[in-house]
């Protein structure tokens, strides 16, 4: 069901808009984060180290479907501000074509190229095995990762972030009680934790396609809507694959962190696991406000309403710098205790603490820039989203990382203080970059009213 985000008090439709999606993120990722914990609860560190592993690979492919599936979002949302009930069924039509061929074709590629994939993630080697199975598990299970990811993407683009948190809780749920079969009555180690996650996955996605039928949530819809038409299809795209390629580009140097530390030690590769883990749970609200300014801006545009939009992107961008204080020094006086719910390991849980008071600050910094991205895309300028990540991850996050693993072997502090160093120089661009749009912007009235 379609839904008008272009009226009412700004702060009040960000709160009811993202409050939904804030809620089922979290539960996307309390299910992810249920592995973790059970696995750790059942298995040692070889299973630990290869769930981290293996889940942060799974999270690296999601970002990116999602990350392209944000071309849907926005030339969904825009249709939606327009009025326009026959472009946005058309748009989720060719969105759910279009992805159904690409996660076959990368379904079969990955499950081709599994133990490469272990291999380059330098897993330490008493985790390969089990890295392998859980990786082989979760690949064949791409089909209806994608599924949910297409789905919600079409309901925030019409305004609807309610439907997709039902679905989510779903698999949650059920992901939870699988995870305690598999893993601790069946005693499956990460091949359990791979299927809990994959069954759930595709439970809810069965559950959402039957609503979604039943109750016909997306009106307007015919067969013919899912026939591909280039300018529907390229429309996605321009949005989509930019936002797709930052996104891996960022998950790349996360993997590329993953390495170095994988490389210290067995102890540093679970700690920087888990904190990657952890740091999922405190990005909820960045990455909420993320969707958030896309969704709510696109349709802003679609109706003309561009001081609204610039008004959203403000208000989200208050919403997270004030979060992300508070996030930051939480941290800094319950690391330990955070990394402890996830580790019995005392040096894990030491090395731990350590990333994790480095890392959060980037909370702060990475909230801002993420409100500047979805900003960019509702005006299908992604490719500013895109150019901040790249300097931002070749000039500061990779090179401060690798630096601080060689130079600081006794710790993990400076490894984490390269993540908000790097969202520190993306911010710089983004602000640049809105500058920039502004002028543009106002030359392009004075040449209309002239």
């Amino acid at each position: 069901m379609e839904r008008d985000l272009t009226s009412g008090s700004v702060p009040g439709v960000i709160f009811s808009f993202s409050l939904p999606y804030l809620l089922s993120y979290f539960l996307q990722t309390l299910y992810g984060m249920a592995d973790l914990f059970i696995i750790g609860q059942f298995n040692g560190v070889e299973s630990t180290t290869a769930v981290s592993i293996g889940s942060q690979v799974m999270h690296m492919i999601t970002v990116m479907i999602t990350g392209l599936a944000m071309g849907s979002t926005v030339l969904i949302g825009r249709a939606v501000g327009a009025k326009d009930q026959r472009g946005a069924a058309q748009a989720a039509g060719n969105t759910a074509t279009m992805f159904f061929a690409l996660s076959a074709v990368l379904t079969l590629c990955l499950l081709a190229f599994v133990k490469p994939v272990v291999a380059a993630m330098a897993t330490p080697d008493p985790a390969v095995p089990s890295t392998v199975s859980y990786l082989t598990i979760c690949f064949a299970g791409i089909p209806f990762i994608t599924a949910y990811n297409i789905i919600s993407s079409v309901f925030r683009g019409m305004g609807d972030t309610r439907s997709p948190m039902y679905f989510v809780a779903v698999a949650c749920g059920l992901n939870i009680a699988l995870d305690y079969l598999f893993i601790g009555a069946l005693q499956s180690g990460a091949a359990g934790a791979a299927l809990g996650t994959t069954l759930s996955q595709t439970a809810s996605v069965l559950i959402s396609c039957a609503a979604i039928k039943k109750k016909k949530m997306i009106p307007g819809m015919e067969r013919q809507d899912f026939y591909p038409r280039k300018q529907i299809c390229g429309s996605i795209l321009k949005v989509g694959v930019p936002v797709a390629l930052q996104d891996g580009f960022i998950q790349v140097s996360f993997i590329l962190i993953t390495v170095f530390a994988n490389r210290r030690g067995i102890s540093d590769a679970a700690a920087v696991g888990i904190v990657e883990k952890l740091i999922g749970i405190l990005f909820l609200v960045p990455s909420t406000m993320l969707s958030c300014v896309s969704a709510l801006a696109a349709q802003n545009i679609g109706a003309g309403k561009h001081d609204r939009a610039r008004e959203v992107l403000k208000d989200a961008i208050l919403i997270t710098v004030v979060f992300g204080i508070g996030a930051s020094f939480l941290m800094q006086l319950f690391a330990e205790e955070a990394v402890a719910l996830f580790a019995t390991s005392k040096d894990v849980i030491a090395r731990g603490g350590q990333y994790m008071r480095g890392y959060v600050w980037d909370c702060i910094f990475a909230g801002i820039h993420f409100c500047f991205s979805g900003y960019f895309c509702a005006y299908g300028l992604s490719q500013i989203s895109f150019l901040h990540n790249a300097v931002s991850i070749v000039c500061a996050r990779i090179p401060l990382s690798y630096a601080a693993s060689v130079y600081f072997a006794g710790t993990l502090f400076q490894m984490g203080l390269a993540a908000p160093a790097g969202s520190a120089l993306s911010v710089a661009v983004c602000l640049a970059a809105f500058q920039w749009m502004n002028r543009r912007s106002g030359e392009n009235g004075k040449n209309n009213s002239g």
